[in-house]
């Protein structure tokens, strides 16, 4: 993980031009839970960005660089959290935050789900929160890819013709792609429509993978854990500070705050003889040591602020820069 900076050659000179490289950022929209955060970490191969069944579970706008070789081509995805009605201030700041993920980008790829079943409903009768995006997007100047997420689950793909024709009519795409995040369906086929839309050149060095360090992909590990470990009976309004993360040897220490706004919560965090926050520990370590490759003595602790989420600036701090 390293800060950003553009592609420099090892004397430190301009790289070589290369007229077939292509390079840009592009930003990924939609509502949430239609997988965002999973095509962008089945695009570069390895988890990035948590993913759950929660809304709400992306916060912040996270950049992570999809690179290939063959050809030369170096794709900036900003993977933004999922657009839908606020209901208190962190929905609120969750909303500029996915607004501000579309700016300076050179395309977008609006995430769409594919029908389920096989009912008979209008399939072109989108979710409201589908229709803000689209709304949105008419203020975006850069082109827009439509991927409809989702299709592994469809048995008649001829269901989605539909769909396809009524995107196409409204919003004149780049390109319209049917694909599987999960399963890896014609996601290649995704990079190479993205790739006419970028300019010519190199952003990045090779090496580049992401804008944040380690610590904030630790923290967000963490409430992973938090969130699937306690599943419905906490609300999103759960966050990780992280007060500790120090190099010891051949193992990291990282020493977080897990803060929920009731104490109704804490109790349901901590568990019976503080049995959920064993299992939240243990589920968060084996997760941090995969991704930072290495050993991990966590410690956590659970805090009490109340009505947080309803507090613009500790909204801001705990939710938006997490792992600061």
């Amino acid at each position: 993980m390293t800060d950003e900076k553009p592609a420099e050659s090892p004397d430190n000179s301009p790289p070589a031009h290369d007229p077939d490289a292509r390079a840009g950022r592009v930003a990924v929209v939609g509502r949430p839970n239609v997988g965002k955060s999973t095509l962008v970490n089945a695009l570069l191969g390895q988890k990035l960005v948590i993913a759950t069944s929660r809304p709400g579970t992306t916060r912040s706008s996270v950049l992570a660089v999809y690179a290939a070789d063959d050809p030369p081509t170096q794709i900036a995805f900003v993977d933004t959290p999922g657009l839908h009605r606020p209901k208190s201030e962190l929905g609120k700041l969750l909303r500029e935050e996915a607004e501000r993920g579309l700016n300076d980008v050179d395309a977008v790829v609006l995430m769409l789900e594919a029908p389920s079943g096989k009912g008979r409903g209008d399939v072109t009768q989108l979710h409201d929160d589908d229709e803000r995006v689209i709304r949105m997007l008419a203020d975006v100047n850069a082109p827009v890819l439509v991927a409809i997420n989702k299709v592994d689950r469809l048995t008649d793909k001829t269901r989605l013709l539909p769909l396809l024709t009524s995107m196409n009519e409204r919003l004149s795409p780049a390109a319209l792609v049917p694909i599987s995040a999960t399963k890896g369906v014609n996601l290649m086929e995704l990079v190479a429509e993205l790739r006419k839309l970028l300019p010519e050149g190199v952003l990045y060095d090779p090496d580049f993978l992401t804008d944040r360090p380690e610590r904030f992909f630790v923290s967000e590990l963490v409430r992973e854990a938090v969130f699937e470990r306690t599943r419905a009976e906490i609300p999103h309004g759960v966050a990780v500070v992280i007060d500790r993360f120090l190099e010891e040897g051949r193992h990291t220490r990282v020493e977080a705050s897990l803060v929920v706004e009731k104490k109704s919560h804490k109790g349901i965090v901590i568990g019976a003889g503080g049995k959920m926050l064993v299992d939240i520990g243990t589920s968060a370590r084996e997760r941090i040591e995969d991704f930072l490759g290495r050993k991990v003595v966590l410690k956590l602790w659970v805090k009490v602020i109340p009505g947080w989420t309803g507090d613009p600036r500790r909204v801001r701090e705990l939710a938006l820069e997490p792992g600061r």
